[in-house]
């Protein structure tokens, strides 16, 4: 039992940590920075959904994607307090790029 908690505590802290991207980083910068540990390379999904070609984030609209970067959704954390606007367009046109292969 403590071992699945440890597990699961791990899973969770994995997902929140939060480095603070540079206001000149890259979608693909962000995308590693803060995804990256729950949602996979190349946005193949893991602890978190997929968000690449054929997810259901594929077939979500713009605003969607916007949303629940913003406010986080699930287990998933808000990033208001981490990203602006800039940023998050710039991580979703790079999510929209991978989806485009």
């Amino acid at each position: 039992m403590r071992r699945l908690l440890a597990v699961l505590l791990l899973g969770l802290t994995a997902c929140s940590s939060v480095t603070r991207p540079g206001p000149e980083d890259t979608g693909e910068q962000i995308y590693t920075a803060l995804c990256v540990n729950c949602h996979g390379p190349n946005l193949v999904g893991g602890i978190g959904p997929p968000l690449g070609p054929g997810s259901n984030a594929a077939r979500q609209p713009d605003e969607f994607l916007s949303f629940a970067i913003i406010e986080g959704r699930g287990r998933m954390p808000s990033f208001s307090t981490v990203l602006n606007d800039q940023q998050v367009e710039k991580l979703i046109s790079y999510i929209r790029e991978v989806q485009r292969g």
